[in-house]
């Protein structure tokens, strides 16, 4: 019995205070409906009856109720099902990206961490092998003469010591009697220095004044102010062809004829692409009959293509050899007639 009562409560508080409460009052109802009977109380029992029939009308309300929450809880059960199953995909799609992409950057990583070491083991193989050179041109340097003062360093900019070196060897074996410098500096010194053994003169250009003043001030200071001259020469627009190029004023170049021998040294590339171009087209006209070209940087590309404009547009126009350091030689020749003036700038 006990065992009985226990298992009528648990089912009962499963449920809810609601339903127990309905049942209790349906219960009350039918009890009274069925006294009033008993004891003929027709009016009473119809009431009764009555209330009966609306407590049982608001039961099956409810129910109808708890159905259609139980309906729309199914539907967002499913809903949620569904939108679970989309972010399980998209977690998984997501997840997979990043660990392609993981492998895309480290294989990125690899490849960049390779490029860099195959380029530090070039540079210290070639630094190996440059600076042994560079000490012995720079030796050479200083026992072809003595300065008067200390010399201004290469490298950088200047010319370093082994283009230096085969440089002033040109200066010494073919004695020019003027030499026209675009862009001043270290050479400058050293080319003054030949200069005066020799017995030629230096005319060096450069557009930037504080940097001719520095090339002055050195010169001055070795006793070289009588073999070398630094001029300003600021850069101005130079119309070749259909292009038009920063260089040096012409202004400068005046009072200059029978170079024979140029040094493009200048100007520097940071004014613009082909910004060397210029130098054989505008002083060709200032070249003695026969000249020698030394074009610096030659290694680079916009230097090459120049050089390679003035080998198809001047017929007295030769290149000596093979590359010696960073500089190009070039010979020429006024007896071979010139098409200088049909000649395209590069585009």
């Amino acid at each position: 019995m006990v065992r009985k009562l226990r298992r009528l409560a648990g089912r009962a508080r499963a449920l809810g205070p609601l339903t127990i409460g309905a049942v209790v009052i349906t219960s009350l109802l039918v009890a009274a409906v069925t006294v009033a009977a008993v004891y003929d109380a027709a009016r009473i029992a119809v009431c009764l009856l009555a209330l009966l029939l609306a407590v049982a009308v608001a039961g099956v309300l409810r129910v109808n109720l708890r159905l259609a929450g139980m309906r729309a809880d199914r539907r967002e059960i499913r809903d949620l099902r569904v939108v679970l199953d989309q972010t399980q995909r998209r977690v998984v799609s997501a997840v997979e990206r990043q660990r392609l992409n993981t492998e895309d950057r480290h294989r990125e990583l690899f490849d960049a961490v390779a490029r860099v070491q195959r380029i530090a083991d070039r540079g210290v193989r070639d630094l190996r092998f440059a600076v042994p050179r560079e000490v012995e041109a720079t030796v050479q340097l200083f026992q072809g003469l003595t300065p008067r003062a200390p010399m201004p360093s290469s490298g950088d900019f200047a010319l370093n010591p082994t283009d230096l070196l085969e440089l002033l060897f040109l200066v010494r074996t073919r004695r020019p009697r003027l030499v026209l410098e675009l862009g001043s500096g270290t050479s400058t010194v050293w080319l003054a220095y030949v200069l005066e053994q020799v017995g030629g003169r230096l005319i060096s250009l450069d557009h930037d004044p504080d940097y001719a003043a520095r090339t002055r001030a050195a010169l001055r200071a070795h006793g070289l102010t009588g073999v070398a001259e630094v001029r300003d020469a600021p850069l101005t627009p130079v119309e070749l062809g259909e292009r038009s190029f920063p260089w040096y004023d012409p202004a400068a170049l005046d009072d200059l004829t029978g170079v024979d021998l140029l040094l493009v040294d200048g100007p520097p590339a940071a004014v613009g692409p082909d910004s060397r171009y210029p130098a054989l087209p505008v002083l060709e006209p200032r070249l003695a009959d026969r000249a020698t070209i030394v074009f610096d940087d030659a290694n680079r590309s916009d230097e090459q293509a120049a050089i390679e404009n003035w080998l198809a547009a001047v017929d007295g126009l030769a290149r000596e050899g093979e590359l010696l350091g960073r500089h190009a030689v070039l010979s020429y020749d006024r007896s071979t007639r010139l098409t200088t003036a049909t000649a395209t700038a590069p585009r």
